[in-house]
């Protein structure tokens, strides 16, 4: 089976990473950027094809493609030990970010795109009741999706498990916790993140070490996934630059 990237920054990224491309589509007379992925299509030998934007447009089903289509295998996700072993190599205590239903594609792949620019080894979903990677989620993570390891699970509270299994604390974002600023968050860690509507559901927050909430000031009462895993993201990183983990 294969799936379409658009947009050029992802295919750009497509290319950078080494996915597997079947062929790329260019709009007649592209410039700029996509004069860049047409060279190192042809360096790499990837069939490409110029169309007309019509025929894109329709091909792309209202995506913003940009002038460039790719078409890719299916999307490989890795074992929850790859990521352990990313940190490994890397030499760094792991960082990993699990997300229980997070249902909405837009909010993982910004999750994925701040994963991959906090230097966070590894993004885990369930195969269940959350999105996986899709076209939508590769276009938000702005190419990120080709460099972070993403594992898909089967039961997430096993896998907390597994993961506290080989030394690591597992935190939750949710409330009744204390500012997630006072947390130690420089060891081995996974957090997690709960889905758009429920959260984190009651049997995953029970396996984990620790809850850290974000103090909310105004009159809504949370944020969005993607936007409390980045806040939680980057107060790992000030923590271990800190303290001389990073």
């Amino acid at each position: 089976m294969s799936d379409r990237i658009t947009g050029r920054n992802a295919v750009l990224e497509a290319l950078k990473a080494g996915r597997e491309i079947e062929k790329i589509t260019v709009v007649k007379g592209a410039e700029g950027s996509a004069r860049q992925i047409i060279a190192k299509a042809k360096d790499k030998k990837i069939p490409l094809y110029y169309s007309d934007r019509s025929r894109m447009d329709k091909e792309a089903g209202g995506t913003n493609h940009q002038g460039v289509i790719a078409l890719v295998s299916d999307y490989r996700y890795c074992s929850v030990e790859e990521i352990l072993q990313r940190a490994e190599e890397r030499q760094e205590p792991p960082f990993v970010i699990i997300l229980d239903g997070v249902e909405d594609p837009h909010n993982l792949g910004a999750v994925m795109r701040t994963a991959e620019c906090a230097g966070a080894h590894g993004i885990i979903i369930p195969k269940r009741r959350a999105v996986g990677i899709t076209e939508v989620v590769t276009k938000t993570s702005a190419g990120a999706a080709e460099h972070i390891l993403c594992a898909r699970v089967t039961n997430i509270g096993a896998t907390l498990d597994q993961l506290k299994a080989k030394g690591l604390w597992i935190g939750a974002c949710d409330m009744g916790g204390p500012d997630y600023f006072k947390q130690d968050l420089t060891g081995s860690l996974g957090l997690v993140i709960g889905g758009e509507g429920e959260g984190i559901g009651r049997l995953v927050k029970e396996k984990c070490d620790f809850v850290v909430s974000i103090p909310m000031m105004g009159r809504i009462s949370s944020l969005n996934a993607a936007n409390a895993a980045s806040i939680l993201m980057y107060e790992v990183v000030r923590q271990r630059m800190n303290n001389g983990t990073r």
